[in-house]
C-alpha cells in the first residue's frame, strides 16, 4: 500500500513538473504568432490611443504583431467577455480600464463575468476626467456650471461612452456630490459622444484630454473643469472641481493589461517585463505625459491590489445609492 501511494505521489510530481516545464517552454517561445489585444471602446477613445501606442512598441520588442481589436458596446461587457472566456495562452489580452473590469460586472446584474475573472498583467497609468462643454453653454467654471444646472433642472444633456463606463461614473459622482439633475445620454464609445458634442446634439460630457485634445485645440469644445485633486500640467488654467467647492467628485480613468484567468505565470511575467520597459521609453513617456496620463507600471500583484481597491470604492457608492445596479 505504501509503495502504491509513493508511486502515485511520484506520478503526480512528474505530471506537475511536466506542466511547469511546458509552461516555461511556452513562455520561452512566446509570442510565436500575432497577439490580439481587445479594446472595449471605439477607435479614437483614450483606451484605444494608449493601446495602439504600446502595441506598436511590443510588436517591435517581441517580434510578433500586437493587433488592437476594437469590440465596443454594452459598457465594455462584449469585448471583455471574449477575453474572460478566452484561451489562457497569452494570445488574447484585454486593455483594462474601469468600465469592463470593475463597473460592468458590479453594476450589471446579468454580467457574464466577475471582477476576478481576469489575470492582471500591468497597470499602465491613469488620467483625470475633464468636463467638456459645447462652446455656447453659458458657463466657464464648475461653480457656474452647477449653478446653471440647478437653475435649469433636466434641461442639460450630458453624454458618456456608455452605461457603466468611467465617464458615466464621473457624472454619477458629480450628481451625487451636487444634486444636479441632467439628462444622461449614453453612447457606444467616447468618439461618437464627442462627435455629437461638437455638433451640439449634447451639451456636456466627462472625457479625457487624450480623447478630446484635437477638439479642444480647435476650439470646438471648451473645458469647464477637471475632476482631479490637482490641476493638470497640460491644462494649467482649468480649475479642479475641488478648488471650486465641489467635493467627492474626483474621477479618473485608468489603463492596464489583463489576460484570461489561469494564464501561465511565465507568460504574464514576460508581458509585464516588456511592458514596463515600454513605459520607460522616452517617446512613450513624452506622448503619455502630453495626454495627461500619469505613468505607473509595476508588478502584476500591485495592479491586482489596485483593482481590488477600486472595486471596493465602487461597491461603497452602490451601497449609499450613488449608483444603482441594473
Amino acid at each position: 500500500m505504501y509503495a502504491a501511494a509513493r508511486s502515485a505521489v511520484l506520478a503526480l510530481s512528474c505530471a506537475l513538473a511536466s506542466v511547469a516545464s511546458a509552461a516555461q517552454q511556452s513562455a520561452g517561445n512566446y509570442p510565436n504568432k500575432p497577439v490580439r489585444w481587445v479594446v472595449t471602446f471605439t477607435p479614437g477613445a483614450s483606451n484605444d490611443i494608449v493601446a495602439r501606442l504600446i502595441a506598436a512598441k511590443l510588436t517591435d520588442a517581441l517580434g510578433q504583431q500586437f493587433i488592437v481589436d476594437n469590440r465596443a458596446g454594452a459598457g465594455g461587457l462584449i469585448g471583455a467577455d471574449t477575453v474572460a472566456k478566452g484561451v489562457p495562452d497569452g494570445y488574447t489580452l484585454l486593455l483594462t480600464n474601469p468600465a469592463p473590469n470593475i463597473n460592468a460586472p458590479l453594476l450589471v446584474k446579468t454580467a457574464p463575468y466577475k471582477v476576478e475573472d481576469f489575470t492582471p498583467v500591468i497597470f499602465f497609468g491613469y488620467t483625470p476626467l475633464i468636463i467638456a462643454a459645447y462652446p455656447n453653454v453659458p458657463v466657464k467654471t464648475p461653480k457656474e456650471l452647477i449653478a446653471y444646472a440647478k437653475a435649469n433642472p433636466g434641461k442639460l444633456s450630458w453624454g458618456s461612452s456608455g452605461n457603466g463606463s468611467s465617464l458615466h461614473i464621473g457624472l454619477a459622482l458629480l450628481q451625487h456630490a451636487t444634486g444636479i439633475n441632467v439628462v444622461h445620454v449614453p453612447y457606444k464609445g467616447t468618439a461618437p459622444a464627442l462627435t455629437d458634442l461638437v455638433g451640439g446634439q449634447i451639451q456636456l460630457m466627462h472625457t479625457t484630454k487624450v480623447s478630446a485634445d484635437g477638439q479642444i485645440r480647435a476650439g470646438r469644445v471648451k473645458v469647464i473643469g477637471i475632476a482631479s485633486a490637482r490641476r493638470s500640467a497640460t491644462l494649467p488654467d482649468v480649475p479642479t472641481l475641488a478648488e471650486q467647492g465641489i467635493k467627492d467628485a474626483e474621477a479618473v480613468t485608468w489603463f492596464g493589461m489583463a489576460a484570461p484567468p489561469n494564464t501561465p505565470r511565465a507568460v504574464v511575467e514576460k508581458l509585464n517585463a516588456e511592458s514596463n520597459k515600454v513605459l520607460q521609453m522616452s517617446d512613450v513617456k513624452k506622448r503619455l505625459e502630453e495626454d495627461a496620463v500619469e505613468i505607473q507600471g509595476g508588478t502584476p500583484e500591485q495592479f491586482a491590489a489596485f483593482i481590488r481597491r477600486e472595486a471596493s470604492r465602487l461597491q461603497t457608492l452602490i451601497k449609499v445609492g450613488a449608483l444603482t445596479r441594473e
